[in-house]
């Protein structure tokens, strides 16, 4: 097999900057990924540029990712952490890497940090750790909310046998493969209608003006990463008077993705804005803020608030073409973000409470945690916890890297865990197979006084990402029969 090779043009081409970050890609795949096909190789190219943050703990990629996030301007005030920072919980810390701890602490020496806490899906990111919650007073932080900024769970409770999932799968297979388009630069050829593309935002902030035209084209469409659309089986055992739904078995459409690249750009351009007006110590520098006093800071939360109206949209987009298709309306729709910053009432003064990879749980908030492809996923209740900031985990937590899973994990391991599951999975691959999540359960031990669970999602029929490194033997559809 002849070894890779790319040149700095085909980089430059997929939209690498010009600069440094070339030259270092470059080296990088031409080492470490040099029996790669030139197509797989350009394609997690693509990935890191579409979410650098993703990358920075990858033993591998690092190096990529760095020259990609934003760099400090040379101007701005120079800002000192607080010699201490304020007291916050930590749930599950058994669980928990360093990495993350360490993001959580230098979070808290923040002088604008009034309240914080860290789930035990914990793990590191870029700025706020996933999994950190934080309150700040009168300031937002960008790289607080992350770049896939209104990430968010959706799901359609349909009144259906979940047995058709095995009798019918091919309709409900074609139905997922209709219904959305993934990848990090997916697009439709036909637009979708939705009132959130007439948001006068688009039209008064130059920003996304610039970007309308592929929002549109991006609306309702899925992402890459660990972003899915899925069928499986709800059981509610007892019925909730907040949930409404009679104890029975159900069919589930669920989904998870965000803003895409709308998200993406607001997150970088108003960090890059933050980090040049506030400079912090080397490794507080990308918790940088602005307040919402300055033009900047209501810019940015403006335009934040727009994308996670984006990312809502996105979803009801894809539900509402599955629903048509099933012929029938969900009994019930349940939804949260989970990268996003609230105003909120904290200790009887209003913050800002930044979840990052975190879903709100205040009293009586309904949410979806979910597990991986093969394990459950649970329909939550919030118990209105403050000492976890009304906040409780987004998911199961990764507890592998991608490169590392991908090195770790064989193809054969991976069909037979699908099997054992009798999951059948649509794209995808070993990166996002279920030895990269922590246990679900073991999540969700961690985190009883913050939320009562009153239903469970068990995955049957899932689609991901079919981007082809991410399953480097086996071409074809993976699936449990």
């Amino acid at each position: 097999m002849s070894k890779l090779k790319l040149s700095g043009k085909q980089i430059r081409a997929i939209g690498y900057p010009e600069g440094p970050v070339v030259s270092v890609a470059m080296h990088v795949m031409c080492t470490k990924f040099k029996l790669h096909k030139e197509e797989d190789a350009l394609e997690i190219l693509k990935q890191i540029l579409n979410a650098p943050e993703n990358y920075l703990n990858d033993e591998v990629l690092k190096p990529i990712a760095e020259k990609l996030v934003p760099e400090p301007e040379v101007d701005g005030q120079n800002i000192s952490l607080n010699q201490n920072g304020i007291q916050f919980n930590i749930f599950g810390q058994e669980h928990i890497e360093e990495g993350a701890m360490h993001q959580m602490y230098t979070a808290a020496k923040l002088p604008v940090t009034v309240a914080g806490a860290l789930m035990p899906d914990a793990h590191s990111g870029y700025g706020l750790p996933i999994g950190g919650v934080l309150a700040t007073e009168n300031a937002v932080i960008p790289y607080g909310v992350g770049v896939d900024i209104g990430c968010r769970m959706c799901l359609s409770i349909f009144d259906i046998n979940p047995n058709d999932l095995t009798q019918r799968e091919s309709f409900f297979a074609r139905e997922l493969g209709e219904a959305t388009l993934f990848g990090s630069g997916g697009q439709f050829d036909q637009a979708a209608d939705h009132e959130i593309m007439d948001n006068h935002l688009f039209y008064e902030m130059p920003l996304l003006k610039n970007m309308h035209g592929r929002a549109w084209k991006q609306l309702g469409t899925s992402g890459s990463g660990n972003h899915f659309v899925e069928f499986g089986a709800v059981e509610i055992t007892e019925k909730d008077e907040v949930l409404g739904v009679d104890a029975g078995m159900y069919i589930g459409l669920l989904s998870h993705s965000g803003s895409r690249a709308l998200g993406a750009n607001i997150a970088n351009h108003y960090t890059r804005i933050a980090i040049s007006k506030r400079r912090l110590p080397q490794d507080a520098k990308n918790l940088a803020w602005l307040t919402l006093d300055e033009e900047e800071g209501m810019e940015y939360w403006n335009a934040m608030n727009l994308a996670g109206d984006y990312a809502s949209a996105c979803h009801h987009v894809i539900h509402e073409k599955i629903a048509k298709q099933l012929g029938r309306k969900p009994m019930k729709m349940v939804e949260n973000h989970h990268n996003f910053a609230w105003k909120e009432m904290y200790n009887g003064k209003e913050v800002i409470v930044h979840r990052k990879g975190a879903t709100p749980a205040g009293k009586n908030v309904l949410g979806i945690i979910p597990g991986s492809m093969t394990a459950n996923g649970f329909i939550v209740k919030g118990k209105g916890e403050a000492a976890s900031v009304n906040s409780a985990s987004h998911g199961a937590g990764r507890k592998m890297s991608r490169t590392r899973a991908m090195e770790s994990v064989t193809d054969k391991q991976f069909r037979d865990e699908l099997k054992k599951f009798g999951v059948k999975l649509l794209g995808g691959g070993l990166d996002e197979s279920p030895f990269a999540y922590k246990d679900i359960d073991e999540v969700m031990q961690s985190q009883k006084a913050l939320v009562d669970v009153i239903g469970k999602f068990t995955p049957k029929i899932v689609k991901m990402d079919g981007a082809k490194h991410r399953s480097w033997k086996n071409k074809k559809e993976i699936q449990g029969e």
